[in-house]
C-alpha cells in the first residue's frame, strides 16, 4: 500500500475516533442537564430562605444594655482581678470593709457628686475602672481631707507633685482641691508611672503611694538578690504593703456588697455636674442664691476655692446639672457688682443674711500700742470673740492690720455663742413643729459636712444650721449633732 493511502486511511480513523468520542460527551451532558431543573428546584428555595433570615437574626441580636448604677457600671470595668487567688493580705483587708461597712457607705455618699465624672474620665483613657475607687482609700471621698504629709484632695496630692502637674496653689486657690483639675492630674501621673513600670498597675499603683523611687529601689535590691521583682514580693514601706492589696479588697466588695453586709446605694449613671464658663469675679453664696443652689453644696463641687470667691481659678463653676441652665440665663442678664459680697463678712458671721451683717459689721485698723485686750476693751467685745471672728491663733498683732468684729450697738437680741441668729422668726414659728419631730444625735464622722449629714437625713442645711448654731461649717470628727426628725 502506499504511503498516500495509509496516510488517507489513518486521517479517517482519527476522524471517526474524534467524532465517536463527541457523540459519547454530548450523551453525558444530556444524562447530567436532565437532572439540573432537580436540582435547581431543590436548593433555590434554601439560598433565597436563608437570604432573607440573615437580617431577621441581626435584628434580633440584643443590644447591651446601658447600667442603671454606676456601681454596676463600674464593675464592667473591673481590670485587676484576675490571678489574684487566695491571698492573705487581701482577705485582711477585705474582712475589715466587711467589719466597717459604714465606711464604704459614707464615702460613696460623699463620692456620688464625682464618681460618675471619674468614671467617664478613666474610661476615655481605657484604664481600670478599679481606680474610681482610689479615692475612697484616699481621701474617703472627701474634696477636703489634709494629712499629715500636706497632701490635699480627693486624690492627696502634696504640694510638689501637684505643681508638677500644674495644679496652682495661692492663697485663694489651691488645684489639689479642683475636682475636674486634680483628676486629669492623677490619671496622667498615674498613666506615667504605669508606663515606667512596663504597664505593671499594681506597681504604678505602689509607687503612688510611696513615690516611683521607693519602688524602683525595691525592684533592684531584688533584682541583686535574684528574688523576684513583682508587687507581692518587693519589700515596701508597711504602709505601701497594704496600699493596694486595700484597693483590691475594696474592689471585690463593691462587686458583691451584698456578700460583705455592705449596703451601697445606687448611683445614677448619669452627670452629675455640668461647667458653666464664667468671666468675672464671683461669690460662691452669690451664685448659689442665683441659681437656687445649696451654698455648702455648691462649695462641695467647687472646693478649691478656699475663700468661697472665683480668685486665682480657672473661670468656670462646677454647678449641678439641673441648675446650668438657670445659672446660665441668670448671668446674661446681672450686673457684676450684683454677684459679689464683702469678702471680709464670710468668715465672720457665717450663715447670716448678708444685708443684716453688713448692717452689724464693723473693722478696726490696728494702731501702735493696740493689743488685744486694750481693742476688746474700747469696743466692748470679748478677746476670744475677736480671735474667732478673725481667726487668731495667738495674741500678736501688726500695725495696719484690719479686725473685724460685731457692732454691739446694733446687736441682733437673738445670740448663741457670739455668734448672730439669724432666724429667730423661724425658731418661733417652728418651735411646737420641732417639738412633735423625734430629736436625734449624729455623730460627725471623717470628711462629713453640714451638706451631707442635711443630705443623709433629708433635711433642710438651714434647719441643720438653726438646731446646731455653734456647729460651724468645719465639722470635726466626733463632734455631735442635733438632728429633728418626724415621729
Amino acid at each position: 500500500m502506499s504511503s498516500s493511502i495509509r496516510k488517507s486511511v489513518n486521517s479517517d480513523a482519527l476522524t471517526r475516533l474524534a467524532q465517536a468520542i463527541a457523540v459519547a460527551v454530548s450523551a453525558t451532558l444530556a444524562g447530567c442537564s436532565s437532572h439540573a431543573p432537580q436540582t435547581e428546584a431543590t436548593h433555590t428555595p434554601n439560598i433565597a430562605a436563608r437570604a432573607k433570615q440573615k437580617p431577621i437574626w441581626l435584628s434580633e441580636k440584643p443590644s447591651p444594655q446601658v447600667p442603671q448604677d454606676i456601681w454596676e457600671r463600674m464593675r464592667g470595668g473591673f481590670q485587676l482581678q484576675e490571678g489574684l487567688g487566695v491571698n492573705p493580705r487581701i482577705e485582711q483587708q477585705r474582712l475589715w470593709f466587711a467589719s466597717n461597712p459604714s465606711f464604704l457607705e459614707n464615702a460613696g455618699e460623699r463620692g456620688s457628686l464625682y464618681i460618675h465624672y471619674i468614671v467617664e474620665r478613666l474610661e476615655e483613657r481605657n484604664m481600670p475602672l478599679e481606680l474610681a475607687l482610689l479615692p475612697v482609700i484616699e481621701s474617703a471621698y472627701n474634696p477636703m481631707a489634709y494629712s499629715r504629709a500636706d497632701a490635699v484632695g480627693l486624690w492627696q496630692f502634696i504640694p510638689s507633685t501637684g505643681r508638677y502637674y500644674n495644679l496652682r496653689q495661692t492663697r485663694f486657690y489651691d488645684g489639689r482641691r479642683d475636682i475636674t483639675a486634680s483628676t486629669t492630674a492623677a490619671m496622667d501621673y498615674l498613666t506615667r508611672l504605669h508606663d515606667m513600670f512596663n504597664g505593671d498597675w499594681l506597681l504604678a499603683l505602689a509607687a503612688y503611694n510611696a513615690g516611683e523611687g521607693t519602688v524602683s529601689r525595691a525592684i533592684e535590691r531584688n533584682e541583686r538578690l535574684g528574688l523576684p521583682t513583682d508587687y507581692w514580693n518587693l519589700p515596701l514601706p508597711a504602709e505601701t504593703q497594704a496600699y493596694v492589696p486595700k484597693l483590691l479588697a475594696l474592689s471585690q466588695v463593691v462587686m458583691a456588697p451584698e456578700a460583705y453586709g455592705v449596703n451601697l446605694n445606687p448611683i445614677a449613671n448619669e452627670p452629675y455636674f455640668q461647667v458653666v464658663e464664667i468671666n468675672q469675679r464671683m461669690d460662691l453664696s452669690k451664685v448659689a442664691a442665683v441659681a437656687n443652689i445649696d451654698e455648702d453644696e455648691l462649695f462641695q463641687l467647687n472646693p478649691a476655692f478656699k475663700q468661697r470667691t472665683t480668685v486665682d481659678g480657672p473661670q468656670h463653676l462646677l454647678v449641678p446639672t439641673s441648675k446650668a441652665q438657670l445659672l446660665t440665663a441668670s448671668l446674661q442678664t446681672m450686673r457684676p457688682e450684683e454677684l459679689i459680697s464683702p469678702r471680709s463678712l464670710k468668715p465672720v458671721f457665717e450663715g447670716a443674711d448678708s444685708t443684716e451683717v453688713a448692717q452689724l459689721k464693723r473693722a478696726y485698723r490696728v494702731k501702735r500700742g493696740d493689743n488685744l485686750g486694750s481693742i476688746a476693751k474700747a469696743n466692748k467685745v470679748e478677746v476670744k470673740d475677736l480671735q474667732r471672728w478673725n481667726k487668731l491663733n495667738g495674741k500678736n498683732l501688726k500695725v495696719g492690720q484690719t479686725l473685724v468684729m460685731q457692732d454691739n450697738t446694733k446687736r441682733s437680741p437673738a445670740r448663741s455663742n457670739g455668734r448672730i441668729n439669724t432666724v429667730v422668726a423661724a425658731n418661733s414659728k417652728t418651735k411646737g413643729k420641732s417639738d412633735s419631730k423625734q430629736q436625734t444625735q449624729y455623730k460627725v464622722q471623717q470628711g462629713d459636712s453640714l451638706y451631707m449629714v442635711a443630705k443623709r437625713f433629708n433635711v433642710e442645711m438651714q434647719h441643720l444650721k438653726r438646731w446646731n448654731p455653734g456647729a460651724g461649717k468645719a465639722l470635726k470628727p466626733g463632734q455631735m449633732l442635733t438632728v429633728y426628725q418626724p415621729h
